[in-house]
């Protein structure tokens, strides 16, 4: 049924210049968000579509009028939880990495040291948003692997020998096989197990060499 609405003032002045705008001729089509008043006082979302037209030698603005209050209201509702699934995310994240920080606790603190400078890093490249975000994830699990590696070890204060050094070199491959079923949208697992390549093949586990190792790797190794 046909509905009168009232612009509301807050509105008006973005309505009004867009309509006087398209009357004009400046600009060549309506495309406009307002908030409409009911009667009854309720308050509605509405976008607003038109053109220029000719009516008997009169302009005149053709267009269409539609509600999208519900379907405004859905998006924010999905927003809001994609924004609630990620910070829980990052928190699961973090258990993880307090979880690795335990097992060996002399170096409590280096993932979250290296996901930071590898975002820093990966910033000066011109990185957007997203892929430092990957680089933040990649940075605080590339040691989850050290889990596997008895504490002893881990803490020990004198020097390794080649048996203990052959079981810490092994932390990238199990980085990966703990990350490797997870879906990330970054390659979280394959950083993780390339994170102790070098350039010139010398790293482990695979010997790597240059363009061969990920990008987000090398940042890594480097940080």
């Amino acid at each position: 049924q046909p509905m009168k609405l009232h612009v509301v003032d807050e509105d008006w002045p973005a309505a009004e210049r867009a309509l006087w705008g398209v009357l004009s001729g400046e600009i060549p089509t309506l495309k406009v968000d307002f908030r409409g008043r009911r009667k009854d006082g309720g308050e509605v979302l509405i976008n607003a579509h038109g053109t220029l037209g000719n009516h008997n030698g009169r302009p005149i603005l053709v267009g269409v009028l539609l509600d999208v209050t519900e379907q405004r209201h859905a998006e924010q509702q999905i927003k809001l939880h994609v924004a609630q699934l990620e910070a829980a995310f990052m928190h699961t994240v973090g258990v993880v990495t307090t979880l690795s920080e335990i097992r060996d606790p002399y170096t409590a603190g280096h993932e979250r040291r290296v996901a930071e400078l590898a975002v820093a890093i990966g910033a000066e490249l011109g990185f957007d948003a997203r892929r430092q975000q990957g680089l933040r994830i990649a940075g605080s699990l590339h040691d989850v692997g050290k889990i596997s590696i008895p504490s002893e070890i881990l803490s020990k204060p004198g020097k390794l020998t080649a048996v203990e050094y052959l079981m810490v070199k092994g932390h990238p491959q199990t980085s990966y096989e703990i990350l490797k079923n997870i879906e990330f949208p970054w390659p979280v697992a394959q950083v993780a197990l390339q994170h102790h390549e070098r350039m010139d093949g010398s790293g482990y586990p695979q010997g790597l060499k240059g363009e061969e190792i990920l990008l987000e790797a090398r940042i890594m190794s480097v940080a």
